[in-house]
């Protein structure tokens, strides 16, 4: 059986989510998590793709991305991937498997699936009882404290008043790791 081909045109936006091997915990550990933003930024600023949104799960990652018309999707995913895999290795010392093969995606039709998607996104940690704001989750574009792409104007212009003002707050540098807290 071959791998499913994914949908791979440039300039078009997609939702992606990807899990980890046989549903571990990985980016539970922070190391990790900050590794795998850190490789999602990598990438972003070599303009692989335009990044828009994400959520770093214990065992998956969700992403709201806009394809360059230097990469495609299955390459953008295998540099994140491949980035984040390879450094959790090196810096951990272990060699784990990290993430399942394949991935998941959805192309972003208009503004109300943009919507939805960056919605679905930024309460994932919520809905799942991780935090109870999407503003507590430090592995998370809905934390507010990442520079993200905007939404691409084909969908902007399809919106009107408020339904284009989806923005992302934004601090020029990664602040990823919470304070640790100290237990007496």
């Amino acid at each position: 059986m071959t791998a499913p081909k994914h949908r791979t045109a440039p300039v078009i936006s997609y939702f992606v989510t990807t899990k980890c091997w046989q549903g571990r915990t990985v980016f539970q550990v922070p190391e990790n998590a900050e590794i795998l933003i850190r490789s999602l930024f990598h990438y972003r600023e070599k303009k692989a793709y335009l990044l828009h949104e994400f959520v770093v799960m214990p065992n998956h990652l969700h992403l709201l991305l806009t394809l360059t018309t230097t990469t495609n999707l299955e390459k953008a995913i295998q540099l994140i991937k491949g980035s984040s895999s390879y450094q959790i290795h090196k810096e951990c010392n272990q060699k784990m498997e990290i993430w399942q093969q394949g991935f998941y995606d959805w192309t972003i039709r208009d503004v109300n699936d943009w919507r939805t998607k960056v919605e679905y996104i930024r309460m994932n940690p919520v809905r799942v009882k991780l935090v109870q704001k999407p503003q507590d989750w430090p592995y998370s574009s809905g934390a507010g404290q990442f520079t993200l792409d905007p939404m691409p104007s084909k969908y902007s212009q399809r919106a009107s008043g408020a339904e284009a003002q989806i923005t992302s707050s934004a601090t020029p540098e990664l602040k990823l790791r919470p304070p640790k807290e100290q237990h007496g």
